[in-house]
């Protein structure tokens, strides 16, 4: 199967090259989906330190070839680690969500509710550092009840 996209970065002291090759299904839903168009290996060769490591992705999608080529699944894909490093990890880090003790009922629903929410606030008002607005927050907590508490502005 040809490679179908293939990029090259380098950061972060390592070198990473991802390959993607996708392959349109000629019998959508033969691979035990029901609305598969194209099944997707993407491939990721990372060397840091000397050490070589190699990781191997497979995915499913129901967009036909003209409407996902592999260069947009690539694209894709790594949006995808974007959503993980801008929220899950600063749940994770930030808020230690992985530790909290909520594991039955709307608990942990409720919990991630607020935990975005707090994320989402702290980024509309331009903050980079989550872990900084929090500790900001924490020692002006009147701050945060006035501006939810507060009437918006009326426009004409």
């Amino acid at each position: 199967m040809p490679v179908g996209d293939r990029t090259r970065d380098r950061g972060h002291g390592r070198k990473e090259t991802r390959t993607v090759k996708a392959v349109t299904l000629h019998t959508p839903g033969g691979i035990a989906f029901s609305h598969a168009q194209q099944a997707v290996r993407i491939t990721r060769t990372r060397t840091s330190g000397g050490k070589t490591s190699r990781e191997t992705a497979y995915l499913v999608t129901s967009l036909p070839a003209a409407d996902a080529q592999p260069a947009d699944l690539q694209k894709w894909a790594r949006a995808e680690w974007l959503i993980e490093n801008q929220v899950h990890h600063v749940r994770d880090v930030t808020f230690r969500e992985d530790l909290h003790q909520a594991r039955t009922g709307t608990g942990p629903a409720i919990m991630a509710t607020l935990r975005n929410t707090a994320i989402g606030w702290h980024r509309i008002h331009g903050e980079a550092n989550i872990a900084r607005a929090n500790r900001r927050a924490d020692r002006r907590s009147h701050d945060l009840i006035t501006a939810v508490t507060s009437s918006y502005p009326r426009t004409q």
